[in-house]
């Protein structure tokens, strides 16, 4: 008899839990809140420390200073009385007019004594302001210091560089366990860009050589003077589709790559990228009938020169092929404007639709044409122009042109 085959195992349980662990005493972690109502209670309890002992060595001032005699009795027998604090009072005056004279002065003097504790109390509160904002500011820039390293690694990974981390030490408190998640997320991002690159790299080679093989069997075919005129015509045939899946790999591939941050850049002036483009589709808008007018001035960005000569050259071959059918013309200029380089591809052609702006950007999306089987292209040049602007830090808008046509404009930092 067969022994009964075991059930299938479960598969394991993920080990990452991204909530983290849970400490044995959580209220005892060193938490932001902890440590900012502690900073600040002391700092209240600090400053109303100096504020009561400021204000109690000047109230002992003022009593001093109230406790002097108002007057003097310089002779006892004649009972002379002399007074600096209190003119009012003389030797001469009626015994109910002094008792007066003695009670308007005390009063004078302890409004005196009042307005300079309220006055000097008032410079102590100024001056403890002035320190506690201070040490206020000093401190909140050293609690939130782990804030602007995070924030300094974030740009950091957003200019491509994925190998940062932030790797943040101290307490194990909300901005600590904030980096950490950050850095297992970069972790992540990481291993799923590297895979990207591996895959489109492995496609690379496994897509472009059963192409070529297939472009070459099909012009050695058509290189036989003697095949007929039947086989010649569905090797031509042939021959254009797999021309067109060779340009739809290659625009697909390039478009998978040129998503990513462009790591290596070198100095490339855009005059010169755009001067490349116009020579090689000058033979395609000569026999469309279409002009090129070039105005290119020296416009240097920090880039891959390969792919910002695919940026113009998708621009300017879609503004020969999408033109007018009589006395079309494509104007290229580049310039450098509010220190930004600028390349502008504007051309004559059909009335194109402002809502239809954003849809042209799509891949395979034209306008008012089928998505596939057009002899204009794979319908990814604007797609791929957008991506590569994009990995340079700059971006690209398109805007209708009066009378039909559009205007390109493609902006990169310098």
């Amino acid at each position: 008899m067969a022994a009964t085959p075991a059930p299938p195992q479960a598969p394991p349980k993920p080990t990452w839990d991204p909530r983290g662990q849970q400490p044995p005493f959580p209220w005892l972690r060193p938490t932001i809140r902890i440590r900012l109502t502690l900073l600040y209670g002391g700092m209240f309890l600090i400053a109303g420390i100096l504020l009561l002992s400021i204000i109690y060595l000047l109230a002992a001032q003022a009593i001093n200073t109230g406790n002097e005699p108002l007057f003097k009795i310089v002779d006892a027998s004649g009972l002379k009385v002399t007074s600096n604090r209190c003119p009012g009072i003389a030797n001469d005056l009626p015994l109910s007019q002094f008792n007066d004279a003695i009670t308007q002065c005390m009063d004078h003097q302890r409004q005196v004594a009042l307005n300079n504790l309220l006055s000097r109390s008032l410079l102590a509160l100024l001056g403890l302001a002035v320190i506690a904002f201070a040490f206020g500011y000093a401190m909140a820039g050293r609690v939130l210091s782990p804030l602007g390293r995070i924030t300094r690694t974030a740009r950091q990974v957003a200019g491509s560089d994925l190998s940062r981390r932030i790797e943040l030490d101290g307490p194990d408190d909300e901005l600590k366990e904030l980096a950490d998640t950050f850095d297992d997320m970069l972790e992540r991002l990481q291993r799923a860009f590297t895979a990207q690159q591996r895959f489109v790299g492995n496609a690379s080679h496994e897509l472009r050589t059963p192409l070529a093989i297939n472009r070459t069997l099909l012009e050695v075919h058509l290189s036989d003077p003697n095949a007929p005129v039947e086989l010649q015509q569905l090797g031509k045939t042939l021959l254009a589709t797999n021309e067109r899946s060779e340009q739809l790999v290659e625009g697909l591939l390039l478009l998978a790559r040129s998503d990513n941050q462009i790591v290596e850049r070198k100095p490339v002036d855009l005059a010169e990228v755009a001067a490349q483009a116009v020579d090689q589709v000058h033979a395609e808008a000569e026999a469309k009938g279409v002009q090129i007018r070039a105005e290119t001035k020296p416009a240097v960005v920090q880039g891959n020169g390969v792919l910002l000569e695919r940026i113009a050259l998708n621009l300017v071959q879609n503004a020969v092929r999408y033109n007018a059918p009589e006395e079309g013309w494509v104007e290229v200029t580049t310039q450098v404007q509010h220190g930004q380089a600028v390349l502008t591809v504007s051309n004559t052609g059909p009335v194109v639709p402002a809502y239809e702006i954003d849809n042209l950007f799509e891949p395979f999306r034209r306008l008012r044409t089928e998505r596939t089987g057009s002899d204009k292209g794979v319908g990814l040049g604007l797609s791929i122009a957008r991506s590569v602007a994009r990995a340079h830090g700059g971006h690209i808008a398109a805007q209708p042109r009066d009378g039909g046509g559009l205007v390109m404009r493609v902006t990169l930092p310098v």
